[in-house]
């Protein structure tokens, strides 16, 4: 694991916008597409305003979320929603978007499919990540149920998960899936989740699931 510091946000922006756009473009000099696999959330948006802009054949990458509420992408609770509104403009609208949600379903019955998209994009080219001050990062929460099984080194390449505090199911990348990522990068700002990062390495990926997804990744933190 890597830590690069930012003074502010804005540079931190700039800058993973920049590295992200350069592992994609080199990655696309050896392959015939590129798969960008990004968090949702707040954290990720500004970066996705100057990513978009990059001078990339966007026609041969394919984006997806980490992980998904389930829910319709016009809601806004939709990681679809904001990666569309902000990512997948500009230069990237080109890029091909692999959307988990299936609408008038469940999970359990379209999940099998949803994985059958997924998986010839896999490995994950390039993967960006947040994390929150319980340690949990994609929808992999400490305590939920079905984590232990998304942690497990046979883990299929999504896992259901339906936490407590939600009022609706998410479907995440398994922690398999997104370590084995070719390119890792994680975002976290302010000095209580960079002590919630500092504390997840002295625990089991049980209670901190960022733990299972460091190897290799490099850290960009903001105040």
């Amino acid at each position: 694991m890597n830590t690069i510091e930012y003074p502010d946000r804005d540079m931190l922006a700039i800058d993973v916008a920049n590295r992200l756009a350069g592992d994609l473009e080199t990655h696309l000099l050896n392959h015939e597409s590129a798969s960008l696999a990004v968090a949702g959330g707040t954290t990720p948006a500004p970066i996705f305003d100057d990513l978009c802009a990059a001078d990339l054949d966007w026609s041969r990458v394919r984006v997806l979320a980490t992980d998904e509420r389930w829910v319709s992408e016009t809601s806004e609770r939709s990681n679809a929603r904001m990666i569309s509104e902000r990512l997948l403009v500009n230069r990237a609208a080109a890029a091909h978007f692999l959307p988990f949600h299936v609408p008038d379903q469940v999970p359990e019955d379209v999940i099998a499919e949803v994985e059958a998209i997924i998986a010839p994009e896999l490995p994950i080219s390039v993967l960006l990540l947040g994390m929150g001050s319980d340690m949990h990062t994609a929808s992999l929460f400490p305590g939920v149920p079905g984590l232990e099984a998304a942690l497990e080194a046979s883990a299929p390449v999504l896992a259901i998960l339906r936490p407590d505090s939600q009022p609706e199911a998410r479907i995440s990348l398994s922690a398999r899936v997104l370590d084995a990522a070719i390119s890792k990068h994680l975002v976290i700002y302010g000095d209580d989740k960079r002590k919630a990062l500092e504390q997840a390495m002295l625990l089991p990926p049980e209670k901190a699931p960022i733990q299972a997804v460091l190897s290799e990744t490099t850290v960009h933190w903001a105040p």
